[in-house]
């Protein structure tokens, strides 16, 4: 795994704009940045960082399936009784997921550690699916890149194939903050692959959905029944919204399903120490308020249930705070994660996010910062495999 300085494409924000990835910078600050890129060999990939998504994935199933079935579970990732029994249906009525995101700490020297599970509203998938191989195919023709370099990279294949196995012949409601420029450039990604696949589609705002009493069900803005909905849109925010008590009463069904609300809470993080303990690809990590979280010392990262973005991350070296973010999580409890600083790169601390769709490992997105917080305003670097 190296750090590979190279020119850019002089027409790169031209060709990005056409392509709809309208968020290339955001608040003036550059997100995809091509003035170098991540080499990896075919074995980092396979054996490093491949096989590895596939074991967490396999893993995280295993757990949902044991804390859906035990309220004290439940009740540990603060997930409001109201909706226990709408996440339980969910899960025996095998409700299907159509992606996801690991991000996990690798260097290409260790085994990779899973950092948080992007279980249930991941972004970054337009530039990880297309961008980054638009720049791979052009950097290859402009001779940026070696003639021989290829990319982990079948996102956009496997999500036509994913919606044709999970709603075909279906009409899908695709709905999330379209007012946000990112969440507005994923979801029209995600409704053309949709639309590929051969369904056919809606987008509408989260806002937009409204209720219909007789008979009761979520419905869009022509009194359409929505029957299936994919979500850009937390399912945390959904079980507080004024709708939220809707939930249960409609026949809607959601993509992603209600149950992966499980795994998007880092409460999954201890709860997988706990099943594995000593796996080679997690670090130790425990709930704050629980004694064995003294086994980590007085160096640990400390996370909320449900943050975003690095929001309220804390990383403490020998009791004292390395690096903060500030933001709105943390009244709903914290857990605390192993210290294991990120590979740092020319100066650059980077993340490997680690694409599932239909649970199948299937691409990278590579984000770097100065700073050895992750948050949204994090660069976007593309890969290659040389």
């Amino acid at each position: 795994m190296r750090r590979i300085v190279c020119p850019e494409r002089d027409d790169w924000r031209q060709t990005a704009e056409q392509c709809g990835f309208a968020f290339h910078t955001i608040d003036g600050e550059r997100y995809w940045d091509e003035s170098a890129y991540y080499a990896f060999t075919l074995d980092e990939i396979e054996r490093g960082i491949e096989t590895p998504t596939a074991e967490i994935d396999a893993m995280c199933i295993e757990l949902a399936g044991r804390v859906i079935g035990d309220e004290r579970y439940l009740r540990r990732l603060k997930i409001p009784e109201a909706f226990w029994s709408l996440i339980a249906e969910s899960w025996e009525r095998d409700d299907r997921s159509l992606y996801g995101r690991l991000d996990l700490k690798f260097d290409g020297q260790s085994p990779a550690k899973l950092l948080e599970y992007n279980a249930d509203t991941p972004t970054s998938i337009f530039e990880a699916a297309v961008f980054q191989w638009t720049w791979l195919e052009q950097a290859i023709e402009r001779r940026i890149i070696p003639a021989r370099a290829d990319q982990f990279n079948s996102i956009h294949e496997r999500l036509i194939a994913a919606w044709k196995e999970i709603a075909a012949g279906r009409h899908v409601h695709l709905t999330g903050t379209t007012g946000n420029e990112e969440d507005a450039g994923t979801l029209a990604y995600l409704e053309d692959t949709a639309r590929q696949a051969g369904l056919s589609t809606r987008l509408l705002d989260i806002e937009e959905i409204g209720w219909r009493d007789e008979p009761g069900g979520f419905v869009d803005l022509d009194d359409g029944d929505i029957a299936l909905a994919f979500k850009l849109y937390p399912w945390e925010w959904m079980f507080h919204d004024a709708f939220g008590a809707k939930l249960m009463s409609a026949p809607t069904r959601w993509i992603e399903p209600p149950w992966k609300a499980v795994l998007s809470n880092k409460g999954i993080l201890p709860l997988l120490w706990e099943m594995f303990p000593n796996h080679p690809n997690l670090l130790p990590a425990f709930f704050e308020d629980d004694a064995r979280a003294a086994e980590l010392g007085s160096s640990y990262v400390r996370k909320p249930l449900l943050s975003r973005e690095g929001a309220n991350v804390t990383l403490v070296s020998g009791g004292t705070p390395l690096d903060e973010q500030a933001g709105p999580y943390g009244a709903e409890g914290f857990v605390r994660q192993a210290l294991s600083p990120l590979p740092n790169f020319s100066g650059f601390y980077v993340v490997v996010g680690s694409w599932l769709v239909n649970h199948e490992p299937c691409g990278l997105s590579i984000r770097e910062d100065e700073s050895p917080i992750t948050g949204n305003r994090s660069r976007f670097l593309p890969h290659g495999i040389l």
